[in-house]
């Protein structure tokens, strides 16, 4: 059987302490597969963007562990868990987080400099992402001459530049229109047939219609699931 590319394993992060503590997930185990996407559905918070928060190294769990290709983001430290988040995953945050200095090609490229690529490959590759989403002529744009839909494709562009073995999403089609957002579904959807393991956010059924298996979380915890792992289907 195949290793999961995302594995948490009875993850659970509180937030404060005491009376004011606040349980975002309770102890919830997840995995993730090479060749799948998955998406992550329930009422706003429920725990959804933690989840993807702590599969990207962003943040630690209170108790449980995180293992992104057999490495676990919890026992290595802050320059380990960079590197992973530049050379392995994806992210596509709810508010685009483009750095304003950079223009859409250098936002895009940057993680790749970041890791000791030339410029010019890195470039390169920036320029491929962008073409695949239809807006290699932003690349000498800086995010306050775009609009939010402009921006979040830069944003999914740079989550994809490269070999990512793990794309996270949160909402990605959010600031985007109806035609537009089932073209990014698409595309993350041939990224995952190519070999990537995709989670998805989402508050839109047709939109976790693109997805091989359905997560619902409740108040922190997984309290149902539609669809079988694809180690368990293969």
């Amino acid at each position: 059987m195949n290793a999961p590319v995302l594995h948490l394993d009875h993850v659970s992060r509180i937030h404060g302490s005491g009376e004011l503590a606040v349980h975002a997930l309770r102890e919830v185990s997840f995995e993730a597969y090479a060749g799948e996407l998955v998406a992550v559905m329930g009422p706003s918070g429920s725990g959804k963007s933690t989840l993807l928060t702590l599969a990207g190294g962003l943040d630690l769990p209170t108790s449980g562990s995180v293992l992104v290709e057999g490495t676990d983001v919890t026992a290595v430290g802050n320059a380990a868990r960079a590197r992973l988040r530049r050379t392995a995953i994806g992210y596509v945050f709810q508010d685009f987080n483009l750095i304003p200095a950079l223009t859409a090609g250098e936002n895009v490229s940057l993680p790749l400099e970041l890791d000791g690529v030339a410029a010019r490959s890195a470039r390169a590759a920036a320029a491929t992402a962008l073409d695949e989403l239809g807006i290699l002529d932003l690349a000498d744009r800086f995010p306050d001459e775009m609009s939010g839909g402009q921006q979040q494709r830069v944003a999914i562009a740079r989550a994809i530049v490269g070999e990512r073995r793990l794309i996270l999403a949160d909402e990605p089609t959010g600031a985007l229109d109806s035609v537009t957002g089932e073209d990014i579904l698409q595309l993350l959807r041939a990224r995952c047939d190519a070999g990537a393991a995709g989670v998805l956010v989402t508050h839109e059924p047709r939109h976790a219609a693109w997805a091989d298996r359905v997560v619902f979380l409740r108040d922190g915890a997984v309290v149902d699931e539609a669809g079988e792992p694809l180690a368990v289907r293969s």
